[in-house]
C-alpha cells in the first residue's frame, strides 16, 4: 500500500443539495490527498436512476469550487480513469456482475416486489440470505433453462451477492481500528438491477475505486454496517491485495446532540446545512446556503474541519494550507460532533477580521447598492475599517454603519430622553462655531480643540459627547466620536449638528 500513490474520491450521489456533513467528507479527503502529495477524484454515483435530482451535479461541483476544494480529475476535470459517472459505465460494470456469477459467488433473482413482501409478512425478522435463499425463486433454486427463460422472456430480475454464514470478516478501519462482523447478519445484498441495467452503489464502488487505483476510502460513518459487504467483495473478485483502506468519519450531530444532523434541525434553529442555497426542482421550496447567508468561504473550511477532527494542540484559526500540514486521520473523532452554529458565526467574524479593507468593501458594496448607496471605494474602505469589528457577517454592517451613508432624519427616543439635556442645544450651537474654526479636521486634532473647549469652559465632558454622538448617529452607537467626523468630514458634521438642534430644541 505504501508503494502506491494516494488517490482517493468525493463520490456523491445527484438527488438534492450537498448536505454539510457531504461538504466535511470531501474536505477530508482533499485534506487528506494534498497531505500525501495525492489526486482527489470526484465522481458522480448516479446508479439510483429514480432519485436522480435535475441540477444536483452542477450544484456539487459550483459549492467544492467555492469552498476551494479542488479535484484532480473526475467529473468536469478530465483524467484517465474515466468515465467518471456511474451510469455512463454500464458495461464495465455488467462484465464484473457475470464474473461473480460464473463463479458460484452471487445469482439471479426473480422475486416480484408482492412475492417479497408476502415472505415478509410469513417469517418474522425476513431477510434474504443462506437460512432463506433456497425458499426463493432465484437461480439457486430454478434450472438453468428456467433462469435462461425467464431471462429471454423480459422478466426483471436482480443479481444478488451469495454470503455464506459464519464467517468472521475483518474491517481494519483507520479512525476505529479492527470491526469484526459476523457474515451471518448480512443478508444478500442487491448488487445488480435489470430494470435499468445499473449495479447498486455496492457493486459500483467497488468495482470503480479498483479499476480507478482508489488507494483510501474516507466516507461517513452510516457507510461502516457496508463495509463487511465491501470487504468480501474485493475477495470475490480477487482484489484483497489493492483493496483500499478505509476510514470512517464520525457523525455531524444535532446542536444538542441527540441524533444526526438534518435540514430540519436547520430549519428550526435557523442556520443553513448546505453550502449553496439550493431550490427544489420538484416543490420549488428554497433552503438557505451558507453562501448566501454571508459566510466565507475559508470560515466555512475551518470551522467544518475542526467538527471531529483536532490538530493537536489549542489553534482554531486555520487557513487551508495549515489545515493540509496539520490533517491526520488519527486525530480524527470516533464519536459524532456536535454541530455548533453559533461557533460557526466566531468563525465568520475572524475571518472577516482577517481580511483586508479593499476586499470587504467590496463585499459591502452590493449591500450599499441594494440601499441606494453610490460612494467611491476608498470612503467604504474607511467605513469597513471601523465597523468590521461589530459584525459576523458583511451584510450586518449596514445596521451597523448606515449613519455614515445616511444622516438621521429620527433620534432614538429612549436616548434623547436619557441623553439630550435641556443646555445640550446651546452647548452645541457653540460646538459649531468651533468646529467652523478647525482646519486639520482629522481625528487628533479635532479632538484636541473640541476637549480644549470643554474643559475651557468647564462643561460636563460626558453630557457634550454623548449629544454630540446623537446628533450624528441618530442613537447611542457607532465607534470614536472623532473617528465618525473625520469620516463624515466638516461640512456633513455641522449639517447634522444643525438639524439635530432644530428638531431637539
Amino acid at each position: 500500500m505504501s508503494q502506491r500513490k494516494v488517490r482517493v474520491r468525493f463520490a456523491p450521489s445527484p438527488t438534492g443539495a450537498l448536505h454539510i456533513g457531504g461538504v466535511r467528507t470531501a474536505l477530508y479527503n482533499y485534506l487528506f490527498a494534498k497531505q500525501n502529495g495525492g489526486d482527489l477524484i470526484l465522481r458522480i454515483e448516479d446508479t439510483d436512476s429514480q432519485r436522480f435530482v435535475p441540477g444536483a451535479e452542477d450544484y456539487i461541483i459550483e459549492a467544492l469550487t467555492w469552498l476551494g476544494i479542488k479535484f484532480d480529475e473526475g467529473v468536469g476535470f478530465g483524467g484517465n480513469y474515466g468515465p467518471y459517472r456511474q451510469s455512463e459505465r454500464k458495461e464495465i460494470y455488467k462484465q464484473y456482475v457475470d464474473q461473480l456469477i460464473s463463479n458460484d459467488l452471487a445469482y439471479i433473482a426473480f422475486d416480484t416486489p408482492s412475492e417479497l413482501e408476502e415472505k415478509r409478512n410469513a417469517i418474522a425478522n425476513f431477510q434474504y440470505d443462506a437460512s432463506t435463499r433456497l425458499q426463493m425463486r432465484n437461480s439457486l433454486t430454478l434450472s438453468a433453462e428456467e433462469t435462461n427463460t425467464l431471462i429471454a422472456a423480459g422478466n426483471q430480475y436482480v443479481v444478488r451477492i451469495k454470503i455464506e454464514p459464519n464467517e468472521n470478516i475483518v474491517v481494519n478501519d483507520l479512525i476505529r481500528g479492527e470491526v469484526i462482523i459476523n457474515s451471518s447478519v448480512l443478508d444478500d445484498k442487491v448488487l445488480y438491477k435489470s430494470a435499468d441495467q445499473l449495479p447498486t452503489y455496492h457493486m459500483a464502488n467497488i468495482v470503480d475505486d479498483h479499476l480507478m487505483e482508489v488507494t483510501h476510502v474516507i466516507r461517513g460513518e452510516e457507510w461502516l454496517p457496508s463495509a463487511p459487504l465491501h470487504v468480501l467483495l474485493y475477495r470475490y473478485l480477487g482484489w484483497t491485495d489493492t483493496m483500499p483502506a478505509f476510514a470512517h468519519l464520525p457523525l455531524l450531530l444535532k446542536p444538542e446532540g441527540n441524533g444526526k444532523l438534518s435540514k430540519r434541525d436547520g430549519d428550526r434553529l435557523g442556520f443553513p446545512v448546505f453550502p449553496l442555497e439550493w431550490k427544489d426542482p420538484v416543490s420549488g421550496d428554497i433552503s438557505s446556503g451558507y453562501r448566501e447567508s454571508g459566510y466565507l468561504p475559508e470560515a466555512v473550511v475551518n470551522f467544518l474541519a475542526l467538527l471531529g477532527w483536532n490538530p493537536g494542540n489549542d489553534q482554531e484559526i486555520l487557513t487551508m494550507d495549515e489545515l493540509v500540514k496539520l490533517f491526520s486521520l488519527e486525530h480524527c473523532s470516533k464519536s459524532g460532533a456536535k454541530f455548533d452554529y453559533e461557533k460557526g458565526k466566531w468563525f465568520n467574524h475572524q475571518y472577516i477580521q482577517k481580511k483586508d479593507n479593499a476586499t470587504l468593501a467590496a463585499l459591502f458594496q452590493p449591500v450599499l447598492a441594494e440601499n441606494g448607496i453610490e460612494v467611491c471605494s476608498s470612503y467604504v474602505e474607511k467605513v469597513v475599517s471601523l465597523m468590521k469589528e461589530r459584525v459576523n457577517f458583511v451584510k450586518e454592517l449596514w445596521d451597523q454603519s448606515a449613519f455614515f451613508f445616511v444622516a438621521p432624519l429620527s433620534y432614538d427616543e429612549k436616548t434623547v430622553k436619557k441623553r439630550w439635556k435641556d443646555n445640550s442645544s446651546a452647548q452645541l450651537t457653540e460646538l459649531i462655531e468651533v468646529l467652523r474654526t478647525v482646519d486639520d479636521f482629522g481625528i487628533e486634532n479635532t479632538e484636541e480643540i473640541v476637549k480644549g473647549w470643554i474643559e475651557q469652559n468647564q462643561y460636563h465632558l460626558g453630557n457634550i459627547m454623548n449629544a454630540f454622538r446623537l446628533a450624528l448617529v441618530g442613537e447611542s452607537k457607532g465607534p470614536h466620536i472623532f473617528n465618525i467626523t473625520e469620516a463624515l468630514g466638516k461640512e456633513e458634521t455641522i449639517t447634522r449638528l444643525q438639524r439635530a438642534i432644530e428638531i431637539l430644541k
